[in-house]
């Protein structure tokens, strides 16, 4: 299987390596993916801190599957650099995490999550992400 997994942060990286470790093999192919707008839209420190996410990820999945770590600055929204991996690579599945929230925004994911869940056709597996302390 070909995923997409979606990461902008350390956190999030460990919690969809933890749920991918159990699910993936020799076979699979993982294309981490951290999309920044670039620009004045995006600092130096986001940068660092995509580069950090992608190298647990790859630390994390490279024994047990092929990884690909990509950090795009092209200046599109994040839903549309996760799409065209997904579309570039013919993804089985997107992987992302969500932070919890409260009872009332529980209703909606974040903005990207939401953006993927309503337009991507392929499945998408949401895994929640530890609060930071």
């Amino acid at each position: 299987m070909e995923y997409v997994l979606a990461t902008n942060s350390v956190a999030r990286s460990e919690a969809l390596c933890e749920y991918l470790r159990t699910r993936i093999d020799g076979t699979d192919v993982v294309h981490a993916v951290n999309s920044q707008r670039g620009g004045d839209r995006t600092t130096q420190g986001e940068l660092d801190r995509g580069e950090e996410a992608l190298d647990v990820v790859d630390a994390r999945l490279s024994d047990v599957a092929e990884v690909h770590c990509h950090q795009v600055v092209r200046g599109n929204d994040p839903t549309e650099d996760l799409l065209e991996f997904v579309h570039r690579h013919d993804a089985d599945e997107i992987v992302m995490g969500i932070r919890k929230r409260s009872a009332t925004s529980k209703l909606v994911f974040g903005s990207v999550a939401q953006d993927i869940l309503m337009t991507a056709n392929v499945p998408m597996r949401v895994v929640p992400v530890p609060e930071r302390r």
